[in-house]
């Protein structure tokens, strides 16, 4: 097939790409290249790519693609909190946008990168794709309203899947250490310390980027009625832990180090666990290879190999957020994450 791959140089794009290279599909990246400096070990695959904002596409720039793969936008809580109403623009808007332009252009499946925040607060309870929405933050709601929108869309030429991807995790190219797993062993390693900000009670689904992968590839090798407008959540029934727990096992992993909670740890809004059957049953080719104790140990040795410090942990250049605010106080982007010209940055 030929696919785009929106958000082809980020966290799982540069994971994504190779993968879909190596199953022979023909593909072509989109990306605004705003953390192109972010590269941290290993190496990105050259591929042909347009390079965009998501929000400036247009129909044109989709003809001739059998699928897109939607990767690109804010990419988690704390980024989405930074500008609400522009997760909306670019997480919702543009999504949405996205998918209309390429109906129009005659693609037939669009495979979107949704997440498990979409149940938000939802406590104890196992839930599957049936269960009710409950986000509570502006970027798990900027992806609802995103399955909505195309869930109206759906018709006899145009299919959208909604992976719901569980908290992801594992080795990239453009390593990010603003999430759990990837920020616990960072800590164990630099600090000695497993440091949590919360108290370690919420439930979180977690799922290795190469199992994500792994799962668009599924999606699109399936027989179009597997995947119709259906939703999957991706990871694993037995990798659901509390927070606390995932601590336990860097604990365990990383040598000469102990758990701390931060002075104000308490509990978070964000609790959910998830039931996998449905990807696992319905798709057969998605066979996840990865375990939490298994990722953990595959960080701790990246970390250690390249020499991770505290200074580099804690720097800006793969903590999303940090990044962007950096560019915006050097006036590089502009207050719409946009690139400034050279001459206004001059």
């Amino acid at each position: 097939m030929r696919v785009l791959l929106t958000g082809h140089q980020g966290y799982i794009g540069t994971i994504l790409v190779p993968m879909l290279k190596a199953a022979g599909h023909d593909v072509v990246g989109l990306d605004n290249g705003l953390f192109e400096a972010c590269v941290y070990t290993g190496q990105i695959d050259e591929i042909p790519e347009i390079k965009k904002d998501v929000r400036e596409v247009e129909a044109e720039d989709l003809e001739g693609f059998d699928a897109v793969l939607h990767l690109a936008g804010l990419s988690n809580d704390p980024l989405g909190n930074l500008n609400p109403e522009l997760t909306f623009e670019i997480n919702h808007l543009a999504s949405t946008r996205l998918a209309e332009h390429a109906k129009a252009a005659g693609v037939t499946r669009f495979i979107f990168s949704s997440s498990c925040s979409n149940y938000g607060a939802a406590g104890d309870d196992m839930l599957n794709e049936s269960s009710a929405f409950n986000p509570v933050t502006p970027y798990g709601i900027s992806k609802v309203r995103v399955e909505q929108d195309l869930s109206a869309m759906a018709d006899d030429d145009f299919t959208p899947t909604y992976l719901r991807n569980s908290t992801a995790y594992g080795v990239s190219p453009r390593i990010r250490f603003d999430l759990v797993v990837n920020n616990l062993v960072a800590w164990a390693l630099c600090t000695h310390r497993v440091y949590l900000k919360s108290d370690g009670t919420p439930w979180r689904p977690i799922v290795h980027i190469e199992d994500i992968s792994r799962a668009f590839l599924a999606v699109l090798h399936a027989p179009r009625e597997l995947v119709h407008n259906e939703a999957f959540n991706v990871g694993r029934n037995d990798e659901n832990y509390r927070i606390r727990e995932i601590a336990e096992i860097v604990a365990e992993i990383v040598p000469d180090c102990r758990i701390d909670y931060a002075p104000d740890a308490g509990p978070d809004t964000r609790c959910y666990r998830v039931d996998c059957s449905k990807i696992l049953e319905a798709l057969p080719e998605f066979q996840p290879q990865w375990t939490v104790r298994k990722g953990v140990t595959e960080l701790y040795e990246t970390y250690r190999r390249e020499g991770l410090t505290l200074e580099e942990f804690e720097g800006e250049r793969f903590s999303r957020i940090v990044y962007l605010k950096g560019l915006l106080a050097d006036g590089r982007i502009d207050s719409s994450l946009r690139w400034r010209t050279r001459e206004a940055v001059a």
